[in-house]
């Protein structure tokens, strides 16, 4: 009868995590496997979920951790954990949320690297002296990252019905299907026309006529193949930082945050569900001020030009 209990709230939590959070069936697997990795732990404990404690809790976050579990893991674990227990308080399985003051292991810190414009325009320069048929597109493909701050996800899913160029926006489908308008740059707009130009002479595959970045056999590019682009073409701008696609959504951010954008703009812009996710951004703005204090302070460039 407990396990038939059990498998009944898991089969609602499901129905939450895809109805009311809109989660993609990726994402609610990924929930549902971390959350089994409690429910192994309790039974194992001879323990019932529904009646778990701060302090099982805090003995099953310090099991993971003598598992070899990097704490970056384990604190996704430990979120996706909380989810779980404040849906069983919000449908009235619990009285009592038992997570309310479970901690997360501290992690350590990483910054991620930024481009500043300089380098995106060094990084576009390159593509564009490649002479290659699909530079233009390329060259597109970084602006718009850089840009409107896009997941690369959201870029290959990125449709052309959902481009309000004449409004200078876009409409972008992020996690969990949640939609979100973004502006586009004047200069983001002007390369796409341009790619525009190229991709209407070319052979579309059924099913990607709506799609706006296209391979050279006009169907979807792929998330590795825009990777492996911007990794090579790094390479020739002379830019030695480890960059991915993410990087220019981590410069689109941190170059609002510069700008003076408000922290709460930025959220929505990228599409974090949560504050905590942007707020990375001010700890990389903060890093850049150290930086600059560091080289220009009268009183360092005294202490420098001693040692």
């Amino acid at each position: 009868m407990a396990k038939k209990n059990e498998q009944n709230c898991i089969d609602a939590y499901r129905r939450y995590l895809k109805l009311a959070r809109g989660y993609s069936p990726n994402t609610i697997e990924a929930y549902l496997r971390d959350l089994d990795k409690l429910l192994s732990y309790l039974d194992g404990e001879q323990k019932e979920f529904l009646k778990a404690t701060l302090d099982d809790l805090e003995h099953f976050s310090a099991t993971l951790a003598d598992l070899g579990i990097g704490p970056r893991s384990q604190a996704r674990i430990l979120s996706g954990v909380r989810s779980f227990y404040r849906f069983l308080l919000l449908d009235g399985y619990i009285d009592n949320d038992p997570t309310e003051l479970l901690e997360s292991p501290n992690q350590p810190d990483h910054l991620p690297q930024v481009l500043s414009t300089e380098e995106v325009d060094r990084l576009e320069a390159a593509i564009a002296a490649s002479g290659k048929k699909e530079a233009q597109r390329n060259v597109a493909i970084v602006e718009v990252l850089f840009s409107c701050g896009l997941r690369v996800s959201e870029l290959v899913n990125l449709k052309l019905s959902n481009l309000y160029l004449d409004e200078q926006f876009i409409r972008v489908q992020g996690k969990g299907s949640k939609e979100r308008f973004v502006p586009i740059s004047g200069k983001a707009i002007t390369e796409l026309q341009r790619w525009f130009d190229e991709r209407s002479e070319m052979d579309v595959k059924p099913g990607s006529e709506d799609i706006v970045f296209l391979n050279r056999r006009g169907g979807r590019l792929t998330r590795t193949m825009i990777l492996i682009m911007i990794k090579q073409y790094a390479l020739l701008a002379g830019i030695t930082k480890t960059i991915s696609p993410h990087t220019l959504r981590h410069s689109f951010a941190t170059a609002l945050l510069e700008g003076g954008a408000d922290l709460r703009v930025i959220q929505t812009l990228l599409g974090h569900e949560y504050i905590g996710t942007t707020e990375i951004y001010t700890h990389v703005e903060t890093s850049a001020l150290r930086r600059e204090i560091l080289e220009h302070h009268p009183r360092n460039i005294k202490y420098a030009q001693k040692t």
